[in-house]
C-alpha cells in the first residue's frame, strides 16, 4: 500500500496529464469544441514531462500543440467563415494533391527533427521520436481541419508512442497510448458515419 501511494505522489502530475487525455480524446470523438481548451491544459503539462524525459521531439511538438489547438479551436468554433460568424466545420475527406503534400512534409519533417536530435540533444530514440513526431505535426493539422484520414495516423503514432514510452517507464502514459490507439479506431468510424451523413443530406 505504501509502495502505491509512493508511486503516485511521484507520478500525480503524469497522472493528471494522462487523465486529461482520456478527456480530450472523447471531446475529440464527439467533435466537441471544448477538447481544445483541455488539450492546451493537457499539452502544456506534458511539455514538462517530455523535457524530464528527455523526449525533445515530443518536448517540440507539445509547443507545436499549443499553438495549433488555438487554431483548431478557432476553426471548430467558427468554421472557414471570413466574417468570423458561426459556422460547423464539416468532417472532410484529404484530396489526392493534399495527401501528397502532406506526405512530402511528414517526411521532411522526418529527416530534419532526426538531425536535430541526433547532433544537438542527448536523445536515446532520436528516430523513433523523430517519427511519431513528423507524423504528429502532420496529423494535428489534419484534426483542426476535420480532415477524417487524421485517425489514421493517430492509429501509427499512438501505437508507436505505447513501445517508446514502454522503454522509458512513463507508465501512466502507456495506459493512455493503449486507450488512444483503440479510441482511435473507435473516432475513424465516427466521423466515418457523420461524414456518410452529410454526404446523403447533401445529395438529397
Amino acid at each position: 500500500m505504501d509502495l502505491a501511494l509512493d508511486w503516485i505522489n511521484h507520478n500525480y502530475f503524469e497522472l493528471i496529464a494522462a487523465g486529461l487525455g482520456f478527456i480530450a480524446i472523447f471531446l475529440q470523438i464527439k467533435q466537441n469544441v471544448w477538447y481544445w481548451l483541455v488539450s492546451i491544459i493537457m499539452v502544456s503539462m506534458y511539455i514538462y514531462i517530455y523535457i524530464d524525459a528527455k523526449l525533445y521531439a515530443d518536448m517540440s511538438l507539445q509547443v507545436y500543440y499549443l499553438v495549433i489547438s488555438f487554431y483548431g479551436w478557432y476553426l471548430w468554433l467558427f468554421g472557414i467563415n471570413k466574417n468570423h460568424k458561426h459556422s460547423e466545420l464539416p468532417v472532410s475527406t484529404t484530396s489526392i494533391k493534399l495527401r501528397r503534400l502532406l506526405t512530402g512534409v511528414s517526411i521532411g519533417l522526418f529527416f530534419l527533427i532526426s538531425w536535430i536530435l541526433v547532433s544537438f540533444t542527448n536523445s536515446d530514440l532520436p528516430y523513433w521520436d523523430a517519427f511519431t513526431t513528423a507524423l504528429s505535426f502532420v496529423a494535428t493539422w489534419m484534426l483542426a481541419r476535420k480532415k477524417i484520414e487524421n485517425w489514421l495516423i493517430w492509429i501509427v503514432v499512438d501505437a508507436v508512442s505505447t513501445v517508446i514510452y514502454i522503454y522509458k517507464g512513463l507508465y501512466p502514459t502507456v495506459v493512455l497510448f493503449l486507450f488512444l490507439t483503440v479510441l482511435a479506431f473507435v473516432g475513424y468510424r465516427s466521423w466515418e458515419k457523420d461524414l456518410n451523413v452529410k454526404s446523403s443530406d447533401f445529395r438529397g
